[in-house]
């Protein structure tokens, strides 16, 4: 079931609506980061100011450029491991458009699902974000300790975050927040295989941008299949 579901979602890649929600998603990512990084400058110069008095040296005009200058390697790294994150959390704001487009091909049969509140859509995208980044930061301990299993450790806690966020996303447009929950639950075993699937690229570059609508389409395809067990 699985892996029929991931071929049939690689399979409707190159739907219009897929692309869409991919440049969204990536192009405010970018346009986000490059606002804080812009932001992170300007503070940097405000907080320095023109000139610094140094001891036995004096007053000291160019320090806050050499800072400001710095300051962009430092942005350019933590953006390589923040664009994914965060081009995931916006991107899930418009997932909805991707499982329905898995929906209108594969299952048109069943109508239109119900739509989740925009307010909704927000709360959880940056709930998913925050558990994303923080758990990842916590696991870190684990890489230093075990470092032949950190490649396992990582692809096992994304896999299980991915799985969790994108069925529950699938779901709850069909069944409502509670059946969702309950669902996962009873098929976390199956949710979390098929979660580390998704996991497996995010380690590749620019691969890894295409993996929150690549997930939204799979989990759609898993939803209906273990729906329609249950039936």
């Amino acid at each position: 079931m699985i892996l029929t579901s991931f071929l049939r979602a690689l399979g409707q890649m190159a739907d219009p609506r897929f692309r869409s929600v991919l440049l969204r998603g990536v192009g405010l990512a970018a346009l986000g980061l490059f606002a804080v990084f812009a932001l992170f400058v300007w503070s940097i110069g405000w907080f320095i100011g023109d000139s610094v008095t140094l001891p036995w040296i004096g007053a000291v005009s160019w320090i806050d450029n050499v800072a400001s200058w710095a300051a962009i390697p430092l942005m350019l790294l933590l953006s390589v491991f923040l664009m994914v994150p965060v081009a995931s959390a916006i991107t899930s704001l418009f997932l909805d458009d991707v499982a329905q487009a898995v929906e209108d091909r594969h299952f048109p049969q069943i109508g239109a699902a119900v739509p989740v509140p925009i307010s909704d859509s927000l709360r959880d995208s940056a709930a998913f974000l925050g558990v994303l980044i923080g758990a990842n930061i916590v696991a870190l301990a684990l890489y230093f300790a075990l470092p032949p299993f950190a490649p396992f450790i990582f692809w096992a806690l994304n896999g299980f975050l991915l799985g969790r966020e994108y069925f529950t996303l699938a779901a709850i447009r069909r069944v409502g927040r509670t059946r969702a929950r309950e669902m996962r639950r009873r098929h976390m075993p199956t949710i979390w295989i098929a979660g580390t699937l998704m996991a497996l690229p995010l380690s590749v570059p620019l691969v890894n941008l295409l993996i929150p609508v690549m997930g939204a389409a799979t989990f759609t395809h898993i939803f209906h299949r273990l729906n329609a067990r249950a039936a």
